[in-house]
């Protein structure tokens, strides 16, 4: 984020995330990529020892209490060491803790939440089945009630943090007869008798996070687990679509961010034809781009975190804003990923320096918690219903009158 932009205490903030991502034992991180480590506790354990854990989240359970823009701060910050350890960071934390505590009861915040942000216990988001991702209503894992308890039977996969989790936040059918946003559930599920993690998958990148499979037979879970109540799990989904892209907007910039310093770096040391290569334009204007591009993702996420933290902005403008904030920081993070392996040139494509690890990493960021392909359709929806209802009867210049001849109305052919 900004430096201009902070007050004091956000600058302080962002120095206590400084010190705890510079904390991180570089051993850690080669150990995560080299898949020695499937679940580094000691990481989420320090980061609860820091109180660097749920930045938004109530002040009683443990949480700091504060804003969006905050979060976004601190979420930068913790992506520079690694884009695996960041995404632990924030789906326990950021999402299943946020699920809990506007949508759970109480005995779910204890359970969960307090030990949780201390760093003594971990969750992970059970969304996507072997059937697909990105079409939640299309899910196969059911409930079916037995007494006082639902039964749980199915399979999610690609879950972040599967290994290591005590508690799965799971999205299952109760409901199939009901119209789709009316027939499934958000259940808290214990690591429980009937409960299984895999780790069934050799990952590009963002590895060491324990991502596996979940299998569930016949898991038994009391209705009070239910976040939301039964059928409710559409309000807990869309809920947890804003802390899922806008942090993964936030973190992907503090990911990317080091290759533009390894670039700029050694662009300006390494020399062709007597001069520093950042002389030459076919360099220079990459790392130029580059740097103009992790501001305009800096700018966009600010303005949604703005938005968000304001609460008087309509949902579907903040649904289309977070879209746009995802699409928009993966995409310009994967261009500059590139350009900066690109002016490093074949050593850059070596494990000399973590540029290789870089562009691994920052693949899977437009492919997780939503495609981009997905929230291009939720930025066009948005768009046009937000237009309809709102901008085109706003009291502004009618521009398309300006033309010499747009009082011919019979060129305006429509159909």
């Amino acid at each position: 984020m900004f430096d201009f932009m902070m007050t004091d205490e956000q600058k302080r903030l962002r120095d206590e995330a400084r010190a705890f991502t510079k904390w991180v034992p570089r051993q850690l991180i080669l150990d995560m990529d080299a898949e020695k480590v499937q679940f580094p506790r000691e990481y989420l354990q320090e980061a609860g020892r820091r109180n660097l854990l749920g930045i938004r989240l109530p002040r009683e359970y443990g949480g700091r209490g504060l804003t969006w823009v905050d979060d976004a701060i601190v979420a930068e910050e913790i992506g520079v060491a690694s884009y695996s350890l960041a995404c632990l960071w924030g789906v326990g934390a950021d999402i299943v803790c946020e699920a809990i505590i506007e949508f759970g009861c109480e005995e779910l915040k204890q359970q969960v939440v307090v030990p949780l942000l201390k760093g003594e216990t971990f969750a992970a988001e059970c969304l996507t089945e072997p059937r697909g991702g990105s079409d939640f209503f299309g899910a196969t894992t059911v409930a079916k009630k037995d007494g006082d308890d639902w039964l749980i039977t199915g399979q999610k996969r690609f879950i972040v943090g599967a290994e290591g989790a005590d508690w799965f936040l799971v999205y299952a059918v109760t409901d199939p007869s009901a119209p789709a946003h009316k027939r499934m559930t958000a259940f808290m599920v214990p690591r429980t008798s009937g409960v299984e993690t895999k780790y069934i998958y050799g990952l590009m990148g963002v590895r060491g996070g324990g991502a596996g499979r979940l299998i569930l037979k016949d898991v038994r879970v009391p209705e009070r687990y239910a976040l939301g109540g039964i059928n409710g799990g559409f309000e807990v989904f869309k809920r947890m679509m804003i802390p899922e892209r806008l942090g993964t907007a936030a973190m992907t910039i503090g990911s990317v961010r080091p290759a533009i310093e390894i670039a700029t770096r050694y662009t300006s040391k390494r020399k062709a034809f007597g001069f520093p290569i950042q002389m030459f334009q076919a360099v220079g204007f990459k790392v130029a781009d580059c740097a103009m591009m992790l501001d305009a993702a800096r700018s966009m996420v600010y303005t949604t975190c703005r938005a968000v933290d304001s609460g008087t902005v309509h949902p579907g403008r903040v649904r289309r804003m977070v879209s746009q904030s995802k699409k928009f920081v993966t995409e310009a993070a994967w261009e500059i990923a590139n350009k900066c392996m690109q002016v490093v040139g074949g050593i850059g494509y070596t494990n000399v320096y973590p540029l290789e690890r870089i562009v691994r990493d920052i693949r899977l960021s437009m492919i997780w918690v939503g495609s981009n392909e997905i929230m291009q359709l939720i930025i066009q929806n948005e768009w046009y219903k937000e237009y309809f209802k709102t901008l085109s009867k706003e009291d502004v210049r009618d521009v398309e009158s300006d033309a010499l001849n747009a009082h011919e109305e019979e060129e305006k052919v429509y159909e």
